[in-house]
C-alpha cells in the first residue's frame, strides 16, 4: 500500500464479533485525522453488511468514503480475506499481510472476538486478519479491544488467553459493562471508539499524539511521514 501523506496510518481490524457494527462509526473518526485500512474476516464482513440499520449517517460516510475514485484522496481502505490472494500469482509477487503490516503504524482490533483472541494467543494465522497479526513488529503499538458474551467474557480460557496477549506487549482497551446486543448487562461490550481517534503534532517532524476523550491512556505515540 501507499504512503500517501504524513498523517498517521491506522489498522482498523475486526473480527466476528456484533460490534463490528460500529466500524463504520469508528472508522469515520479515525479517518478525520489518520489514514485507515480497515481489514475485515468473513464473519465481521457479515456484521459490516448490517451496519447501516445500527447508525445510517455514519454508514453513508464510510461508503462516501470508501467509494473514492482517486486513490490520493481516498482516506478509508477496505480489504479483505479474498484481497490477500488478487496481488499474488508467481513467487515474487508482494503478499498483503506483509504489505498491511509495513504499510501501519499501529494495529487497532476493534472488535475482537473470543475466536480471535483464541487464534492470536496461539499463533494461528488463517486469514488475512491473523497473517498481519502474526507478522506484527511488536516495537510497534497493537492495541485490542474485546468483544464478547459475558459467559464467553468470564470463561477460564479467556484470562489465560489475555495473558498471552500481554506477554506480546499488546494493549488492551478493557470491557465496559451495559446492556447488550444478546439483551443482558455484561462487562464485554468494548470502549467508546473516541479514545481511539488520532491527532497529528502542528509540527511535521513531531510525534503523533493520542487523543483520548473517554479515558487517560497513554499507549502510543506515532512517528510523522513525508509524502514521498
Amino acid at each position: 500500500m501507499e504512503k500517501m501523506s504524513c498523517r498517521p496510518r491506522v489498522l482498523l481490524c475486526a473480527s466476528g464479533s456484533v460490534a463490528t457494527v460500529k466500524v463504520p462509526e469508528i472508522a469515520v473518526r479515525l479517518s478525520k485525522t489518520a489514514e485507515v485500512c480497515v481489514v475485515l474476516t468473513k464473519s465481521a464482513d457479515f456484521f459490516l453488511q448490517r451496519a447501516k440499520g445500527y447508525n445510517a449517517a455514519a454508514w453513508a460516510e464510510f461508503q462516501t468514503a470508501t467509494q473514492v475514485i482517486d486513490d490520493s484522496q481516498r482516506v478509508i481502505t477496505v480489504v479483505r480475506d479474498e484481497d490477500e490472494w488478487e496481488v499474488w500469482n508467481i513467487v515474487g509477487d508482494s503478499v498483503r499481510h506483509i504489505e498491511l503490516k509495513d504499510w501501519a503504524d499501529v494495529m487497532l482490533l476493534s472488535p475482537m472476538s473470543a475466536n480471535t483472541l483464541g487464534k492470536l494467543a496461539n499463533g494461528l494465522a488463517d486469514n488475512l486478519l491473523t497473517c498481519v497479526a502474526r507478522a506484527w513488529i511488536t516495537t510497534k503499538p497493537f492495541i485490542y479491544a474485546p468483544a464478547m458474551n459475558t459467559d464467553m467474557w468470564n470463561h477460564p480460557i479467556t484470562a489465560k488467553q489475555l495473558r498471552v496477549l500481554d506477554e506480546f506487549g499488546y494493549k488492551m482497551i478493557p470491557p465496559v459493562e451495559k446492556k447488550l446486543a444478546c439483551g443482558v448487562v455484561g462487562r464485554d461490550n468494548y470502549c467508546a471508539f473516541s479514545i481511539h481517534i488520532y491527532r497529528k503534532s502542528p509540527y511535521s517532524n513531531c510525534p503523533c499524539t493520542q487523543v483520548t476523550e473517554a479515558s487517560q491512556l497513554s499507549i502510543v505515540s506515532l512517528p510523522s511521514h513525508s509524502t514521498s
